[in-house]
């Protein structure tokens, strides 16, 4: 074993006044490591999810009846809380673990050499909306689980995703220019699929906040809508990204798409046909709690897996792996 360096102070200066700068200095992580902090944090903002899905499923909503503190008294769930006190108590304290995540990502993001600035600004930018989504449900729990800061933390942790999916992404490319691998035509489609994807998410918030999965034992406010025609209007959502699943999969192959676009959009409609079918069940079964969680896991998955459709409709290769593309190319898709 060699010497252990010394540590000056300077160094203990350095870094308390630019910890991650200190550790950059030090530390250059294998590319595979920085992929994995990236995908643990995307994993991590899955699991969260799942978890607050699991609390309200659970009926645990209010089981820390206040925040920060689990009660007036006490910071932690106490024996008298019974189990929905350590299920809402256990889901807060894995939101730290979530920022462990998070914090690795950005460590390693902003440890790769070369520095790669618009990585690390994912990072954070991951940080922020954690930040901001604790902050939130913690006033979800002092207005009594009202449905529409419920819906909004949901839709804040979908974010998150989309956050963290971008930089997984990021981390497997390079920093150069952006190529189309498609036409204009065909990005405008997935865009439009990625628009309707969001609103059928957006949509399914309402289903929950209408639903008799209020979160809590006690009374808790409802959307005054409809249950089923909300229900309806989410499975039309859902059948018309189906279908745009489905077209854009023959407008790729019409086109001679690349393989990784085609495979994703593939990928996409499994996805999207699974959850279709846990939806049916769900709702033919009057909500089983369990169905109802497999179905929130299914929706960060079509939402990561259309995402990943955008994300694969252009390339960023390493500096040494582009190439300057004649001026008579045109993407695929497109006529010159």
């Amino acid at each position: 074993m060699g010497p252990v360096p010394k540590v000056t102070r300077a160094d203990v200066v350095s870094a308390a006044r630019n910890p991650l700068a200190f550790i950059a200095e030090r530390w250059t992580p294998d590319p595979r490591t920085v992929r994995r902090a990236a995908l643990a944090a995307l994993v991590m903002a899955v699991v969260i999810v799942v978890t607050g899905g699991a609390v309200r499923l659970t009926g645990s909503g209010l089981g820390c009846p206040t925040w920060p503190k689990c009660t007036d008294d006490s910071i932690t769930a106490t024996r008298e809380m019974g189990l929905h006190g350590a299920i809402e108590f256990g889901n807060r304290m894995l939101t730290y673990v979530l920022c462990a995540a998070v914090g690795w990502a950005i460590i390693a993001a902003r440890s790769e050499k070369p520095y790669r600035r618009s990585l690390t600004k994912l990072g954070w930018a991951q940080f922020w909306v954690v930040m901001g989504n604790a902050v939130l449900g913690g006033i979800v729990v002092l207005v009594g689980l009202n449905p529409y800061t419920v819906a909004a933390h949901f839709l804040l942790s979908t974010a998150l995703i989309a956050v963290a999916t971008v930089m997984w992404q990021r981390t497997r490319e390079g920093d150069t220019e952006a190529r189309p691998l498609v036409g204009a035509a065909v990005r405008q489609l997935v865009w439009f699929l990625v628009a309707v994807t969001a609103l059928l998410i957006a949509v399914g918030t309402v289903v929950t906040g209408a639903g008799p999965h209020a979160g809590d034992s006690s009374e808790v406010a409802r959307i005054p809508l409809d249950w089923e025609n909300v229900t309806k209007l989410h499975a039309v959502l859902a059948w018309i990204v189906v279908t745009l699943a489905f077209a854009l999969w023959f407008v790729l192959r019409a086109v001679d798409a690349p393989r990784v676009p085609l495979n994703r959009t593939r990928e996409l409609f499994l996805v999207l046909l699974a959850q279709g079918v846990i939806g049916y069940i769900q709702y033919f079964t009057d909500l089983p709690e369990v169905l109802v969680g497999a179905h929130m896991l299914g929706s960060c998955l079509v939402w990561i897996a259309t995402l990943r459709v955008l994300l694969a409709l252009r390339e960023r290769p390493a500096a040494d792996e582009s190439a300057p593309v004649a001026s008579s190319e045109t993407p695929v898709g497109t006529s010159a």
